[in-house]
């Protein structure tokens, strides 16, 4: 289990500011490889893709990534489609990365990883 996965997400104020690059590079050392930062609108966020043999298996996906992002308070972008899931994680109130945002990379990654071959 990683050490991410196990923290909270705070709640984030709209004044505080984005991480710093060097956070930013320390975190992700701290996540699955697969993860990139992506920026879009300016915004810097994470982006993993995950892939499925079905759209059913990535329709579940999706619903347990939705299911970990209410309990947490903390939302992505999901773009679900036959084969894959797109996930990005970003602070919208502070228009870039906050520490939610590596740690709901790392619990999504708990999820996949759980996940037996034959439910991907």
């Amino acid at each position: 289990m990683n050490e991410l996965s196990r923290e909270q997400c705070a709640a984030c104020r709209g004044d505080e500011p984005a991480l710093e690059q060097d956070r930013i590079d320390a975190l992700m050392g701290s996540i699955n490889n697969e993860w990139k930062l992506v920026e879009r609108s300016a915004t810097a966020r994470l982006r993993r893709v995950f892939a499925f043999k079905g759209f059913q298996p990535a329709l579940n996906f999706t619903v347990e990534v939705g299911r970990i992002a209410e309990e947490q308070g903390h939302h992505p972008r999901i773009v679900t489609q036959w084969g894959s899931v797109t996930v990005d994680w970003w602070t919208h109130k502070i228009g870039g990365l906050h520490t939610n945002d590596f740690i709901m990379a790392a619990r999504t990654d708990e999820l996949y990883a759980g996940r037996s071959p034959d439910r991907r």
